[in-house]
């Protein structure tokens, strides 16, 4: 770990709160970009990622890749598996934009809380006070009111919604591995391989699958870039850095307010429908973040 952050006090909960209320803004612009860019959804993600580990090259080279230098094959290993959780994510998720709602598919993918508070205790030996679970059983009731108005939709849908349930539990298993990479790195030092891995995984993917990586128009590599800088570098960074601070249990949770920003943001520019229920149920979520972060 650099010696910046080997100095770095736990921030307050103040600071905590407005650099996850950041990211979450930042991450909430990704499906819209996704959306907006036309191309399939394995070079999209590919992109991303790829696009997010250019960006942190300047900042890489500039000290933190000596601590890579320094590591075993342990953790080079750790690393690898992180990377392949992130592109299995994005991926799935990415996909699953194709046959469902942005709400819908940005709730389910958002689940991952579900999965990682019940991996806590077996693998993590972290045991979960009563209020985190009432918060989580508020967020979960939250989601199921969000996702009701979507259920008439078309048999795609289904199809859909797995994919996000899938790119779910990827994220739960990025995190888990994240957060024992932190420890030992700087935050440059683990997302610059991490985003680098995954982004050669998905071009891989994508060249397998037949999926062209070029030949799109100006305007489509510009929402790709855009995925890269701020969701990525900005949103999936933020909860990185917060894995320093945080179980990721915790910072999945926070993660539960994402579907509101990319619900009203769908609705704004793309003219998805905004309904009472989803109205509701997004105010839900939050007070259920809320009881469970507090």
């Amino acid at each position: 770990m650099n010696r910046a952050e080997r100095t770095l006090e736990k921030p307050r909960p103040l600071q905590l709160a407005s650099v996850l209320a950041l990211g979450i803004c930042a991450v909430s612009c990704g499906s819209l970009f996704v959306r907006l860019a036309a191309a399939p959804a394995l070079a999209i993600a590919a992109y991303r990622c790829t696009w997010g580990a250019l960006l942190f090259t300047p900042p890489a080279l500039s000290g933190p890749d000596r601590e890579l230098r320094a590591l075993g094959q342990r953790e080079w290993l750790r690393l690898a598996l992180s990377a392949g959780a992130l592109a299995l994510h994005f991926g799935l998720w990415i996909a699953s934009l194709q046959y469902t709602s942005i709400a819908s598919s940005v709730l389910l993918v958002d689940t991952t809380p579900f999965f990682l508070g019940l991996a806590s205790r077996p693998l993590l030996g972290t045991r979960l006070r009563p209020a985190f679970w009432a918060g989580l059983g508020l967020a979960f009731a939250g989601c199921v009111v969000v996702f009701h108005g979507d259920l008439a939709l078309g048999p795609g849908t289904l199809r859909g919604n797995l994919l996000a349930l899938g790119g779910a539990l990827a994220m739960a298993a990025y995190l888990l591995a994240g957060s024992a990479a932190r420890q030992k790195l700087s935050l440059v030092a683990y997302v610059w391989p991490v985003y680098a891995l995954a982004g050669a995984a998905l071009a891989t993917a994508s060249l397998a699958a037949g999926v062209p990586l070029r030949g799109f128009s100006g305007r489509t590599h510009l929402f790709m870039f855009l995925l890269g800088a701020v969701p990525q570098c900005i949103g999936h960074t933020t909860y990185n850095w917060a894995l320093r601070w945080l179980d990721p249990a915790r910072v999945a949770l926070i993660t539960l307010a994402e579907p509101v920003g990319a619900s009203l943001l769908a609705y704004l520019v793309l003219g998805e429908s905004l309904t009472v229920e989803k109205l509701i149920g997004g105010g839900v979520i939050l007070a259920g973040i809320y009881v469970a972060a507090k």
